[in-house]
């Protein structure tokens, strides 16, 4: 059902040139430049200007493209949709942060297929900002996020509330305590997400709301893969400051040490958010019971 211009638009767009495009789907090069034409035509406006020898999208090509995008997606979610008619879902699209990708959700969702058998789950690992673009655009089906939906076109189930914490080195004189204080905090390496990440986001906030900046902790390296963190804290390179359920595995094992920070108040929930006319809801109800029996199976450690 999808007009082929599409896939051209969206081709020339990645390829950034008529010749990369015509390779890619099996056409001709005057082809490939006659549908543009004819989407410039229809739509009365330029969507492309040759810069250095490269196809760049105009500002009025950029929504073009934005839309093209959205316009596949639906048509796969389309098809999709229709040949789960029978209400037996056979392909799920999961957005996962990277948070809960180092957390239980991977044991959750797999835990989900073996109990479908039917079903082929696709997890796609990105920021908080693009799932929710993926979603906005039905290139993923759900979301596994953290922190409360925003967007009134889409719906959400709690799923479990976390708090972030100090994480150290077994090795680390702090793991023999109970908890850390702000000032001994200061005096370690920390090993941090990047500043646009929802984890560091929370922590400064928290640390703004005592009157404490940042600023004045000694940032050693910021890195967005939550495993690498853990493993240069498992090694006492650095601690750092990051969700609790995240470290359940490795606190577990005697790997690290999760400490709750004295005076800092770091908690939030995680949520699976999914559009209003997701039609499975019983896989969502399953997804839910599954987090949650196995985050009862993590309670406890510290």
């Amino acid at each position: 059902m999808l007009d082929g211009k599409i896939d051209t638009l969206l081709a020339v767009a990645e390829e950034r040139s008529f010749t990369g495009a015509a390779r890619r789907l099996s056409l001709t090069q005057p082809a490939v430049s006659h549908h543009i034409a004819l989407l410039e035509q229809e739509l009365g406006i330029p969507l492309f200007v040759r810069k250095k020898g490269n196809l760049e999208p105009t500002a009025q090509g950029e929504i073009a493209i934005k839309y093209a995008k959205r316009f596949r997606a639906m048509d796969t979610a389309m098809r999709r949709e229709i040949s789960s008619a029978d209400r037996n879902i056979r392909q799920l699209r999961v957005g996962v942060t990277h948070t809960s990708e180092s957390n239980f959700a991977m044991e959750v969702l797999t835990r989900c297929g073996q109990e479908n058998p039917g079903l082929n789950i696709i997890i796609i690992t990105d920021t908080i900002k693009n799932l929710y673009t993926m979603l906005g655009n039905f290139e993923v089906d759900i979301a596994i996020v953290d922190g409360k939906n925003s967007d009134p076109d889409l719906n959400s189930l709690m799923l479990s509330t976390d708090y972030l914490a100090c994480v150290v080195s077994r090795d680390n004189p702090l793991a023999k305590n109970a908890m850390v204080t702000v000032e001994q905090l200061r005096r370690e390496n920390l090993i941090l997400r990047g500043d646009s990440s929802s984890t560091r986001m929370l922590f400064a906030s928290a640390l703004e709301s005592i009157g404490e900046s940042i600023d004045s902790f000694h940032i050693m390296v910021e890195v967005d893969n939550v495993a690498t963190i853990k493993s240069l804290i498992g090694k006492d390179l650095g601690v750092s400051v990051l969700p609790r359920s995240s470290c359940m595995e490795e606190a577990r094992k005697g790997k690290l040490a999760v400490l709750p920070i004295e005076n800092l108040s770091m908690v939030r929930d995680t949520n699976l958010i999914y559009h209003k006319s997701f039609q499975h809801i019983e896989i969502l109800q399953q997804i839910v019971r599954v987090y949650r029996d196995t985050a009862r199976k993590y309670q406890g450690i510290g």
